[in-house]
């Protein structure tokens, strides 16, 4: 299935029917009177949150989604049905906005969350409503309110614990692969990754976390080059940044410092909040220099990075350092949801003093 991330719709709800004139008439039944019944309230345009979709794919083919109208008013007191509500279904991670302005009014982070985007007309009155001790046969009544209409944007911003940054072939998609249960296309050149992929890392028994494959970043990805930019949005709502580094190219004349170093300098000419986040420096394909070398290798590294924050040594290929890297992930993540976490606020008044009777 193709990823696709952006979709533009148009949607409007259903338009609420009119209200009816209408007088009883039966015959030898006396005080007859006004009985047209309200109109129906029109359809309403619903979205809910679906975590079994992970794209947008479906809206970027069927653009047009609108609601039934109301049926109208009848006689005998009789009401017009409603309209038919629709139910749009869309990934969790999915930000709804104005399509004209911009400006964002919804988004969608747990799954089974449900929203009304666009609420359907209220029904007409019948000329039963404007029944009074001085008006004994009203012949009024009115029509149905119209329905919204929206032009929207929807976007997907994939909600993931962990991204993972990196040049291409830096060995990313063969991480996750290794430690979750993700099946990214592996290859030997660059950009094989073609959409962010998810995957979800088990540690231990309800001990788990999400984690986001993006396709590389090269230099001047902020201003459009490569694929990465395209999905640098991914990365927003993670809670960890994996920069992995492959520090055994096999071009020779390839600098790893230097394209670990315009990588952090793209993400921070993309988003300020991005290049803040925590960051872990992950050095993978160790497999391919030899054991007595490692050690040099990765102080070398680091020095001339002038990298102070947290260092990891792996084998993405040969799951080498990976157990005591997912562990520490865990434990990370971990963290950050119990601080995000709000306190129960606990009324002062049932709160026991020292000393006092429970």
């Amino acid at each position: 299935m193709k990823f696709v991330d952006e979709a533009y719709i148009d949607i409007s709800a259903g338009d609420g029917g009119a209200g009816c004139v209408s007088f009883r008439h039966e015959k030898y039944k006396e005080f007859g009177g006004p009985n047209g019944g309200d109109g129906g309230r029109g359809g309403h345009v619903f979205a809910v949150a679906d975590s079994n979709l992970n794209t947008l794919v479906d809206y970027r083919f069927s653009r047009r989604h609108d609601a039934k109208r109301g049926e109208h008013g009848m006689g005998s007191d009789m009401f017009g049905a409603a309209g038919s509500d629709i139910t749009l279904k869309m990934p969790v991670g999915t930000i709804i906005s104005d399509a004209e302005t911009g400006e964002v009014l919804y988004e969608l982070l747990q799954h089974g969350e449900v929203i009304t985007i666009a609420k359907g007309g209220d029904g007409g009155f019948g000329n039963m409503r404007f029944k009074s001790a001085i008006n004994r046969a009203p012949r009024q009544k009115t029509p149905g309110w119209p329905g919204e209409k929206k032009n929207l944007k929807l976007e997907l911003k994939v909600l993931a614990d962990v991204g993972l940054l990196g040049m291409p072939n830096a060995g990313k998609s063969t991480f996750i692969t290794a430690v979750s249960n993700a099946r990214p296309r592996i290859a030997d050149y660059p950009f094989t990754t073609l959409h962010p992929n998810l995957g979800v890392v088990r540690v231990g028994p309800e001990q788990s976390f999400v984690v986001a494959d993006l396709p590389g970043l090269i230099e001047g990805a902020s201003e459009g080059a490569g694929l990465g930019h395209l999905f640098l949005r991914h990365l927003q709502r993670t809670r960890l940044l994996l920069h992995i580094v492959d520090v055994a190219p096999f071009d020779e004349s390839v600098d790893s410092v230097a394209q670990a170093k315009a990588i952090v300098n793209e993400l921070k000419k993309y988003d300020q909040a991005l290049y803040k986040k925590p960051r872990w420096l992950v050095l993978n394909k160790l497999d391919m220099v030899p054991t007595d070398e490692r050690e040099a290798l990765v102080k070398d590294f680091v020095k001339r990075f002038k990298w102070k924050g947290p260092v990891f040594e792996m084998s993405a290929l040969t799951r080498e350092g990976c157990e005591p890297l997912i562990k520490a992930i865990y434990k990370h993540v971990k963290a950050q949801q119990v601080s995000e976490q709000t306190p129960e606020v606990v009324d002062p008044r049932f709160v026991a003093t020292p000393g006092e009777a429970q």
